[in-house]
């Protein structure tokens, strides 16, 4: 197959080759109706229902491939976003200590184009409510660290290097009595970190007990991991979960606003469920206060006198106690149907 003629006209749409996002993406992708087929060896797949290619890549390299434009669209974690963005705020602070800006461009912007006419950096589309992690601060638990600050000086293992280099640069301008809020631009000037940033690839969990490391900067899911290995979190750097991201120059704007219309109906419909039920009119004000809607429930009259059918979407988590409190003020034939997509702004 000749992919490169075949590219031609696609929009690019980058999603996570391996690892704990890929299979949620790809359920995504299947509830969107997004139709592929992927080859075996072959990390790029023609979707065979809309002018779309697939770039399989890992979750760590797509929001620099979407913040160049190489790529429209992408899924990938929060937290991936936050570490490439800050690597971008590194490579500005050396080049300016350097001296190769020019004085119209001494920012720490990631968005910043640095002259180029096409536009840089990702904009975040959506949150896709899967991959909930977060990335903290873990010391022994039987160490004598108790919290962040006792770590500024020490060596810090992690393969978020510049997302740690920057909380614990933070710390130590608190430790000098240097204010500077969390959200305001790190101005490190030409200060040298004293906290040691040791670059991992895997298995950081591993550092400390190991000797590599005092502390570690590390995700953490369910935190068995952390606990196996006798860490404890102390802080934490960055809540994350997947999220879809877009260039700021997209090659085809309707075509990227057409796949995040389907993939928000497909969040939207694994979040709630169709309710119905019949209900008395005397009552229907009370049963509608259970059930709302999105908007507003629909209410139908029925043959029998003083009767109306309502169908509202309800949050699936809370369908139970509904259910039950509409059975208390009178409701009737109650009704749960799932939701396989939707379409609502």
């Amino acid at each position: 197959m000749d992919l490169v003629n075949h590219l031609e006209g696609r929009l690019l749409f980058a999603v996570p080759k391996k690892g704990r996002l890929l299979q949620a993406a790809l359920n995504l992708l299947e509830g969107a109706d997004i139709q592929f087929r992927r080859e075996n060896r072959l990390d790029i797949a023609l979707v065979k229902n809309l002018p779309i290619a697939l770039v399989f890549l890992p979750a760590a390299d797509i929001p620099t491939f979407v913040g160049e434009g190489r790529v429209d669209l992408g899924i990938t974690g929060f937290d991936q976003v936050q570490e490439h963005d800050a690597a971008l705020r590194a490579l500005a602070r050396a080049r300016r200590l350097s001296g190769e800006c020019t004085s119209s461009n001494h920012n720490d912007d990631p968005s910043a184009s640095g002259g180029s006419a096409k536009p840089q950096g990702c904009e975040t589309v959506m949150e896709l409510g899967f991959g909930a992690c977060k990335l903290q601060v873990q010391v022994p638990q039987k160490g004598v660290y108790a919290e962040s600050r006792d770590l500024i000086g020490k060596n810090i293992g992690t393969s978020f290097v510049h997302l740690t280099e920057e909380y614990f640069a933070r710390l130590e301008l608190e430790q000098g009595g240097i204010a500077n809020g969390e959200d305001a631009p790190l101005d490190l000037g030409a200060r040298k970190l004293k906290t040691k940033i040791i670059e991992l690839s895997g298995s950081v969990e591993a550092a400390c007990a190991l000797g590599v490391a005092d502390g570690i900067v590390d995700l953490v899911e369910s935190g068995e991991t952390m606990r196996a290995a006798g860490l404890k979190a102390i802080d934490t750097v960055v809540d994350s979960q997947a999220i879809l991201i877009k260039s700021r120059a997209p090659s085809n704007p309707d075509m990227v606003d057409l796949i995040a219309s389907r993939i928000h109906g497909v969040i939207t419909a694994q979040k709630y469920v169709l309710c119905s039920y019949n209900i008395e009119r005397s009552r229907l004000k009370e049963a509608t206060d259970i059930t709302p809607g999105k908007r507003a429930p629909t209410v139908t009259s029925l043959e029998e006198e003083n009767w109306v059918a309502v169908s509202a979407m309800v949050e699936k988590k809370q369908i139970a106690v509904v259910m039950d409190r509409l059975a208390k003020v009178g409701a009737a034939d109650i009704l749960v149907f799932d939701i396989h997509n939707t379409r609502s702004t």
